[in-house]
């Protein structure tokens, strides 16, 4: 089965959220690396888009994990994989479309994923995955908005590690 790519955005942070929120569809915008010899940072990767109203937050996710599918009705999130890397799958229901990606240390980036898409993740190779991620809207626990549904539940999806 063929996915499509998250499509790259060359522009600012902002003009990405109000593309993708306009389009239904992921994109990833690609983060510049500063590298001294002190070592390595990426840098204002949320500006024009952290409000008060989100919140950010952080989650390790062992080697082997899978965490999908799951979506939202009112909230857009902003992912970056800090350590080790992860396979990230989106999915419209729509129309079926499905994209597949990578994001982390060996790309560097945030992944911006519009409401109402399916989305989800799994850890690649031996080290586990960093994910900060910011959401646009602040978890409620007395009204949740998520929906969930197993991870093999987007027919096909290759969520395994490809060898060869």
């Amino acid at each position: 089965m063929n996915y499509a790519r998250p499509t790259e955005h060359a522009g600012p942070i902002a003009e990405a959220y109000a593309r993708a929120t306009v389009e239904g569809e992921p994109l990833f915008v690609s983060a510049g690396v500063f590298v001294d010899d002190r070592g390595w940072s990426l840098m204002n990767l949320m500006q024009g888009v952290l409000e008060p109203k989100g919140q950010i937050n952080y989650s390790t996710m062992y080697p082997g994990v899978i965490k999908a599918w799951h979506r939202h009705a009112r909230q857009t999130d902003f992912w970056l994989c800090t350590t080790g890397n992860l396979k990230v799958g989106v999915h419209r229901e729509s129309d079926g479309k499905t994209w597949l990606g990578f994001i982390g240390e060996k790309n560097p980036g945030v992944l911006v994923i519009p409401y109402p898409l399916w989305h989800g993740c799994a850890t690649v190779g031996d080290t586990p995955a960093g994910l900060l991620y910011y959401v646009d809207q602040t978890y409620s626990p007395a009204s949740p908005d998520e929906d969930r549904r197993a991870f093999d539940s987007v027919e096909g999806f290759p969520w395994h590690v490809r060898h060869g």
